[in-house]
């Protein structure tokens, strides 16, 4: 199967399932994570129309898009990965979206670098609903007062919320918690469900799915 069927299966399933659920499929974005592949695998799917991505890294990225978008106009530019403090300035200059906002520190970096470059990219904050050590995300508990700092101490515009549900555990009431954290702070989009569970996470109100390998086939990561 070509990466392009894959690409329409994704689709598809999209469609379907929020059809099922009485939803019109255009509120549902994918969003095709093309972290550690090289352009030469995305050209096929910008070819094809594709024009919503997300990477993990910010300098991966930089390396990566530029030379796309002087060649494919409209593509808007996911970072889905943890920010680093230090990488602000970049991720503000590369992404049209940051989806990994946790923490005053970066809250406050951004605020100062949006400000600085006069660019604005659209900001979700990201909960950690499994309460993992090893993952980033401001936990469930403490998600209404940062949602308030980001607004009321940094300025900052919060347009939704993302997650990442453990492995281990039922992903349904990880987006049904993230939904609910959503429409408490009046926030619209929910960045929720991957290759696996995306079709659950639409009907719990994913506007944004993030589907990788289901696209992009199996990752090849680096040997440390």
């Amino acid at each position: 199967m070509s990466i392009i069927d894959r690409l329409n299966n994704a689709k598809d399933a999209i469609a379907r399932a929020a059809s099922d659920c009485g939803r019109d499929p255009a509120t549902v974005t994918l969003v095709c994570v093309t972290k550690t592949f090289p352009a030469e695998d995305v050209l096929p799917l910008l070819d094809a129309g594709q024009r919503v991505f997300g990477e993990n890294r910010v300098q991966e990225a930089m390396g990566k898009w530029p030379a796309l978008r002087e060649k494919f106009p409209g593509i808007e530019l996911h970072l889905i990965g943890p920010l680093q403090s230090n990488k602000t300035k970049e991720a503000v200059e590369t992404f049209d979206v940051i989806q990994s906002v946790d923490r005053e520190k970066i809250a406050q970096a951004l605020a100062e670098e949006m400000t600085k470059q006069g660019k604005r990219p659209r900001l979700f904050i990201q909960v950690n609903t499994g309460a993992e050590p090893q993952k980033a995300g401001v936990l469930p508990q403490d998600a209404d007062a940062f949602f308030a700092a980001c607004r009321d101490k940094y300025g900052l515009e919060i347009s939704g919320l993302m997650c990442v549900p453990p492995v281990d555990e039922q992903a349904s009431p990880h987006f049904a918690l993230l939904a609910d954290i959503a429409r408490r702070n009046g926030v619209p989009e929910l960045s929720m469900g991957m290759s696996s569970d995306f079709e659950l996470a639409i009907q719990l109100g994913a506007t944004y799915v993030r589907v990788g390998s289901a696209i992009m086939g199996a990752r090849e990561y680096p040997q440390a």
